[in-house]
């Protein structure tokens, strides 16, 4: 049965609220957003974002109560010089499903397609060049991800969060570490360097980036090496550890070890940044591997603000057929809970790119970075989380928001100054807080893989995407 998308009454829309067409917008922000806008002066100590991998908001949440979620969707279908839309059904899959679907810029132009959102049965697999058909058309039974709809449950879920850029992990990382992707005032990375396995400094001599210009002319492949090395202003690609490290604030940014020939251990944002991967920050606040998070947290030493990247098998890619993911998000969400950290706590859950998976919803209004993308999920997790009109759980925050979000949050519950990015123009997630009301208590979150697992487990040196 058609399960209809769910409107939510709101306020100063930034573009408008359609529930009769075939894509649906949402709106900028609730009341409550009106009357949380900083988080200082807050009992916040620590900020930690967690990082999880190819996942449209639609494909985990399409069920969840008083989100806008659909079990349909709608294809376009060309004939001869006419066009059809037509709706389909999307399949209901386990997490386990083996299929590596296209992400790249041109394929999130072909589904979002102007806005219509009927063109995800013409995006192409990216080697073949065959039409992927019905297979973006899925969303996950929540029996199998049962750890995130129990977060989601109890704290708070974002109904609109959008990537920050239509494209995959590479940009999505970077974005999460500054806000966007811009090298110069008229120039943005986009999509993979050529080098695959490799993000950054690391990358083979002659790696190149692909660019986006104003104007959304794409370059593929006409950028600089992937390291800000070579950048054309090396000091304008600024990342929130400059912020950090100004303020003496403490990060690290936690991402599986380096493995000898397998080139997906070094798939992470810092990578990119050729003073960190070159100073003595790396090894050091870029923290390998990443299950130190967890020694950290049980030795007292949990940095102000922190990233968890997960090793390969971890990350909900769907081309590994794993189903550990939501075990190890909430393993680490358990570490912090049951510790003295929690009371002065938030964490972030979020997912870096759409994964190539059907969305109903259509972003906003383009910009000069090629996007915002499409719908991901993002959950907050803290003693701090609103509740709903009711006074109960889930909090549902309509509020619009990008990665930019994420980032203006940590830069103003520490009195960080500003990037410059889409942090300045994004909606801070802090709406989804409320800090008057007394700290909830912590319950563990049951999962089917125990943190002894994760800390056995033997690194796979496997990217944590493929795209």
């Amino acid at each position: 049965m058609f399960r209809p998308l769910v409107c939510t009454a709101i306020v100063a829309a930034l573009f408008f609220t359609a529930c009769d067409g075939p894509a649906t917008s949402l709106a900028t922000h609730d009341a409550r957003a009106l009357t949380h806008r900083s988080t200082a002066s807050t009992p916040l100590q620590h900020i930690v974002v967690i990082v999880q991998e190819n996942r449209s908001f639609n494909n985990l949440f399409a069920t969840f109560p008083g989100v806008t979620g659909s079990t349909t969707g709608f294809e376009k279908i060309l004939s001869g010089s006419t066009t059809r839309r037509k709706r389909v059904r999307l399949s209901e899959t386990t997490l386990k499903d083996a299929v590596n679907l296209n992400h790249l810029h041109k394929s999130f132009l072909t589904g979002w397609d102007k806005g219509a959102m009927d063109g995800f049965n013409s995006i192409t697999f990216s080697r073949s060049g065959q039409p992927e058909g019905l297979l973006p058309y899925e969303y996950v039974n929540k029996q199998d991800i049962v750890p995130y709809w129990t977060m989601a449950s109890t704290y708070a879920i974002a109904n609109a969060m959008f990537q920050t850029q239509g494209s995959g992990s590479f940009t999505a990382h970077q974005d999460l570490i500054r806000g966007g992707t811009s090298i110069n005032r008229s120039e943005s990375l986009i999509d993979d360097p050529s080098s695959a396995g490799y993000w950054g400094c690391d990358s083979p001599p002659g790696a190149r980036t692909s660019l986006i210009e104003r104007g959304l002319r794409y370059r593929r492949f006409k950028g600089p090496y992937p390291c800000t090395s070579s950048f054309p202003k090396p000091n304008y690609y600024r990342t929130l550890q400059d912020l950090l490290d100004a303020q003496q604030v403490s990060w690290k940014y936690y991402t599986p070890a380096l493995i000898k020939n397998k080139p997906g251990s070094v798939w992470n944002a810092f990578d990119v940044i050729a003073p960190v991967r070159y100073g003595a920050e790396w090894g050091t606040n870029v923290s390998f591997p990443e299950t130190n998070v967890f020694s950290d947290i049980s030795s007292n030493n949990l940095p102000q603000v922190a990233w968890v990247i997960p090793d390969g098998l971890n990350s909900d890619h769907p081309a590994y057929a794993q189903d550990r993911g939501p075990s190890w998000v909430a393993a680490v969400v358990n570490a912090i809970g049951e510790s003295k950290y929690w009371d002065s706590t938030a964490i972030i859950v979020t997912w870096d790119d759409w994964g190539g998976f059907y969305d109903p919803v259509a972003p906003p209004p383009r910009d000069h970075q090629g996007g915002p993308g499409f719908r991901v999920p993002l959950l907050a997790i803290s003693p701090y989380t609103a509740f709903n009109a009711s006074g109960g759980s889930p909090y549902v925050s309509n509020t619009v928001y990008g990665f930019g979000s994420i980032v203006r949050f940590i830069e103003d519950a520490f009195d960080l100054g500003r990037l410059h990015t889409t942090d300045v123009t994004s909606n801070s997630i802090v709406d989804m807080f409320d800090f008057s009301q007394k700290p909830r208590k912590f319950a563990p979150i049951e999962t089917k893989y125990s943190r002894a697992y994760y800390l056995r487990q033997v690194p796979s040196g496997l990217p944590v995407d493929t795209e």
